[in-house]
């Protein structure tokens, strides 16, 4: 690898030099009403792509502002319509003596969104794709990503309807799925992710509520309440007692959030470390500390600075994610030709509005 650390990716930016591109976008973003932002988020993407080396060469972002703020008008179509008849018209309807006709309106709509999710997801991840250029190749898709949004259903129906327990086979599933339909120049993504590798992670998640029950029979045993018709008194006061529950709340949300991203460290692993472009082989080295130096490292930046840090979490994500990707394999740079696949003429909209990520 050409690069001093020898890994295949580098980042080489500094928060430093990033500094007034974020203050510049947060004022002109809370100067004109939210309206900056499309073009905030392109300017952010073009410095992290432009820090981003890739063996030889670096990533270059070739988005604008225009297509995300298109990809916002074509939500307002599709979405403004359905969400105003479901907020009015439904009421009406009920008012009006018709709930059955509500109801399956209401459900219409409900599906329309579910399916819409996960079009968003696929149409995004094609979006980016499609405007990260590498010595002057792009990615992308020729699908559409309407017949993932069904698979978006179904898989996720099924991994719900046994109490839960098939959600890291919907995931995995959905990953690969939506990566085997993307390619980069004239080489297709191939991915094999894999369910056993992540769902013991999952399976603590899943039986983390069950300490929630032992955690408040522990707290009414200890502090005071009422078992069946037993009333436990202690000697505490009412303030302590008080301040004990909230502490004990406070605590098992954070166990559960600590958990779960025990277990997204693991999916990511599992889902990068088996993708493949060609006979290039990807992977991704953070382990769950690193997940969670990070997470620690966002909330102190963004409470030590009363919230003005939340401007470069994206820097540090976009770091931390290029940090520890790595690639093995060869690439023949004078077979890799440029994509043949349609560009998207919009931005990631649909997926903004759900505020669901795309990688």
């Amino acid at each position: 690898m050409d690069n001093q650390s020898g890994s295949a990716f580098a980042f080489d930016g500094s928060w430093r030099e990033y500094a007034p591109i974020a203050f510049t976008n947060l004022l002109l973003t809370i100067v004109t009403l939210g309206f900056y932002r499309f073009w905030a988020t392109t300017r952010t993407r073009r410095y992290l792509w432009s820090r981003t080396q890739f063996i030889d060469d670096r990533l270059e972002w070739t988005g604008t502002g225009k297509e995300l703020f298109k990809g916002f008008i074509m939500v307002l179509v599709l979405l403004g319509l359905p969400f105003l008849f479901l907020q009015f018209g439904v009421q009406a309807l009920v008012i009006r003596g018709f709930p059955k006709v509500a109801a399956v309106m209401g459900f219409a709509a409900f599906v329309l969104i579910f399916y819409l999710g996960g079009v968003a997801r696929f149409r995004a991840l094609r979006y980016r794709l499609s405007r990260t250029y590498w010595h002057g190749i792009r990615g992308g898709s020729d699908d559409g990503g309407w017949s993932y949004g069904w698979s978006y259903m179904w898989r996720n129906i099924v991994g719900m309807i046994p109490l839960y327990l098939m959600v890291p086979w919907a995931m995995i599933s959905l990953w690969n799925e939506r990566w085997n339909k993307m390619s980069f120049g004239p080489h297709g993504f191939q991915c094999s992710a894999r369910v056993k590798p992540v769902f013991k992670r999952f399976l603590l998640f899943y039986l983390a509520p069950f300490l929630i029950v032992l955690v408040v029979l522990a707290y009414i045993a200890t502090i005071g309440g009422m078992i069946g018709n037993v009333w436990l008194r202690t000697n505490y006061p009412p303030a302590i007692a008080a301040i004990a529950l909230v502490v004990i709340i406070l605590g098992v949300y954070a166990i559960l959030g600590l958990i779960a991203l025990a277990y997204y460290a693991a999916f990511l692993r599992e889902g990068i470390n088996t993708l493949k472009l060609e006979r290039l082989d990807f992977g991704f080295e953070a382990t769950t500390d690193d997940w969670l130096k990070l997470f620690f490292g966002d909330i102190l930046l963004v409470v030590g600075t009363l919230g003005i840090g939340w401007i470069f979490i994206q820097y540090r994500h976009w770091k931390f994610f290029i940090t520890h990707l790595e690639a093995y394999g060869e690439i023949d740079l004078n077979a890799l030709t440029q994509s043949t696949t349609r560009e998207s003429r919009h931005g990631e909209g649909l997926l903004d509005a759900m505020d669901v990520g795309a990688f």
